[in-house]
């Protein structure tokens, strides 16, 4: 006969707590050694897959995840799913866990992977009335404890932990030293990396570019050595203004080479610029973001996973209308190109002058839809030809047609092979010539 699961708890910095059972690591209390972190920020991410992608993206460093999505661990875990080299939430909490390792690509179930990876989770959480918590409240500190830890005891823990706001998580997932992925003679990207995803790498190695990544402590002077095409700016965890050496860096670099940046690497770029950010409610986490283009008035789905936003000119982080915002900089104008459909939130700039460009969201998806993977393109062509990053993130109709498998002259794919039959050579017969 099985033994039941343990009772275990989250417990929020408010005093809300939500029940439910230990399903990975053993929590302290439970016969587990009293070293592990189930403490930090909590927050949601709506994704109805890519739980593993979720839980292995470093941006996600210092929180625990609800997922929103009541079934958790369906098709298990694989090694293709890694988007680093190891697990970076601190907890994981869920409706109803599952650990699944019979589906076809599966190598280990979703729970015995998290336990042995020192990972704790809680199931049987009324997930809807925790975010509706959340979204009440604001994203805030929290703790997932053992069903045997006192209240009070858990309160004083989750008490001691930081606040998101200030903290310097990047420096805590960025690489030693710098060091090239890629080979061949195409452009040379520089990334600064602050905890960059491999699927971000993958998708421009795939498109010949070599990618140098480097350690948060290389200046401008070094991120620009050896002859660089580009600059990305990548995402990662923590509050952009608490790296301001980083920023320091982006200021060297712009104007000397083409920028390009996402999520926090947007936010990094534009404090550059002189710009602020600030700390969201509860942040945009999750695969179904509407963002529309300012430009073309496009409207993508787009993935997305940070809790800090850019500020407005007014103060009040949102932009009401939708005509493109401009802003003076030190560094030329900055335009407005994109804009959050769910909150009217800044989510892209362009800076001509500066040759740089940036959106919040992820082009890579991974988990998410692929409408803004086309960014990956033009940011390689405009490389290539030497051009403006000036549209490299706007969303023309070539690259929606591209997305619905349409050509550049309207025909489909189906539409196509039509044509091409139709145009073929026959005899009498209906033989091919």
């Amino acid at each position: 006969m099985t033994a039941p699961a343990p009772s275990a708890y989250l417990l929020l910095e408010d005093g809300a707590r939500f029940d439910g059972v230990s399903c990975g690591a053993p929590l302290p209390g439970a016969g587990a050694s009293t070293d592990l972190r189930s403490t930090g920020e909590v927050v949601f991410t709506t994704g109805m897959s890519g739980y593993q992608e979720s839980v292995t993206d470093p941006s996600f460093a210092g929180q625990l995840i609800v997922f929103t999505y009541p079934h958790i661990g369906n098709y298990g875990v694989n090694a293709t799913a890694m988007e680093s080299d190891r697990i970076h939430t601190r907890a994981v909490v869920m409706r109803e866990a599952v650990d699944r390792d019979d589906a076809p690509r599966a190598e280990q179930g979703w729970l015995s992977w998290l336990a042995e990876n020192g990972v704790p989770a809680i199931s049987g959480v009324d997930t809807r009335a925790l975010v509706r918590h959340i979204r009440d409240k604001g994203a805030m500190r929290g703790g997932v404890f053992s069903g045997e830890v006192p209240a009070d005891e858990a309160a004083a823990t989750v008490s001691a932990e930081p606040s998101m706001a200030g903290q310097d998580l990047a420096s805590t997932v960025t690489p030693a030293e710098a060091h090239t992925v890629g080979d061949g003679d195409g452009p040379l990207i520089a990334a600064i990396d602050t905890g960059i995803k491999r699927s971000i790498v993958d998708e421009l190695v795939a498109r010949g570019a070599r990618v140098r990544l480097h350690p948060l402590s290389d200046g401008a002077e070094a991120v620009l050595a050896g002859d660089v095409d580009a600059v990305f700016l990548a995402n990662g965890p923590g509050d952009p203004g608490a790296v301001q050496h980083v920023v320091e860096t982006v200021r060297g670099v712009l104007g000397q080479k083409p920028v390009f940046g996402i999520c926090m690497g947007h936010q990094l770029l534009c404090r550059a610029v002189g710009l602020q950010t600030f700390k969201m409610e509860f942040g945009h986490r999750g695969a179904n973001h509407p963002v529309k283009d300012l430009t073309t008035g496009r409207v993508e789905i787009t993935s997305q996973n940070h809790g800090f936003a850019v500020q407005t000119p007014d103060g009040t982080g949102r932009i009401e209308g939708d005509e493109p915002v401009r802003w003076d900089t030190d560094f030329g104008q900055a335009e407005l190109s994109h804009l959050n459909l769910y909150d009217r939130t800044v989510e892209g700039l362009v800076l001509a002058e500066a040759n740089a460009a940036t959106v919040q969201y992820h082009p890579e998806a991974a988990p998410g839809p692929n409408d803004a993977s086309y960014l990956f393109d033009r940011f390689l062509d405009r490389i290539r030809e030497g051009g403006s990053l000036a549209d490299v993130n706007r969303q023309t109709g070539d690259a929606a047609a591209a997305r619905a498998g349409v050509a550049a002259d309207g025909t489909t794919p189906a539409e196509a092979a039509i044509d091409a039959a139709t145009d073929t050579d026959t005899t009498t017969d209906g033989a091919s010539a």
